[in-house]
């Protein structure tokens, strides 16, 4: 067995889900990162968590939580509060979203989900009208997050144990990663808890008339011979 089989790719919406990312968060932004001071329950609730959207990889049957990543898109964001007038930074005219807690327990990432819970996150980042995310990119994962699309802007911020550089990512950068690169080849997951009813109004297949299946019958000429190129000037006349 794979180590992802049974997992799934959803939207946070169950009591225990959130209880383990209480805890992931804690692992990563404490105990790895140590952004946030220790407690003794070692959990840690982000300020935003109630205006938080997570998606997450979930084993649901063992609850297991393999990774998440938070979006956000009201403002003052938390980066506004780190970076003064970041709008200056960013392309003009774009419609911004926060990109935010992204961790993965490091048992799974050598895996794609991190990939995957990007690609959802921007996917209903696009579906609210927003066409760039921002991002603070912890230095320690610089080559990842580049991976992944993100360019860097201004400053580094946060504490000397704790450094995080400011970075988005577009629409457009998003869809050519997916293009060129194979770790996307497989496409974007699907939410286990999207209710979206999908149709597919492509038409066919249709008969060909006696006509055009002769011609496939034909041996195809070489693009250099001269029958091709009168044929190719025909049509473009």
């Amino acid at each position: 067995m794979g180590l992802l089989d049974g997992f799934i790719f959803k939207i946070a919406d169950q009591k225990w889900e959130f209880e383990a990312i209480v805890r992931l968060n804690y692992k990563t932004f404490v105990e790895e990162i140590p952004q946030h001071k220790p407690n003794s329950e070692k959990k840690l609730t982000d300020r935003f968590h109630e205006e938080n959207l997570y998606f997450i990889c979930v084993h649901e049957e063992r609850k297991v939580l393999a990774g998440m990543v938070a979006f956000r898109d009201k403002r003052p964001f938390s980066l506004d509060e780190k970076l003064e007038n970041i709008d200056f930074y960013l392309p003009a005219g774009r419609s911004l979203c926060e990109i935010r807690l992204l961790a993965v327990e490091k048992k799974f990432r050598f895996t794609r989900i991190s990939q995957g819970l990007i690609g959802l996150l921007f996917q209903h980042a696009t579906d609210c009208g927003h066409d760039l995310g921002i991002i603070s990119g912890t230095v320690r994962q610089m080559k990842f997050y580049e991976f992944l699309g993100f360019l860097p802007f201004g400053p580094l911020i946060g504490s000397e144990d704790a450094r995080y550089q400011p970075m988005y990512l577009t629409l457009e950068a998003y869809a050519e990663l997916k293009h060129r690169s194979r770790s996307f080849v497989k496409g974007t997951p699907v939410l286990a808890n999207d209710n979206t009813i999908l149709f597919n109004f492509l038409p066919g297949p249709v008969d060909f008339s006696r006509q055009v299946g002769e011609v496939f019958q034909d041996k195809p000429c070489s693009h250099r011979t001269e029958t091709f190129k009168k044929d190719f000037q025909k049509v473009r006349d």
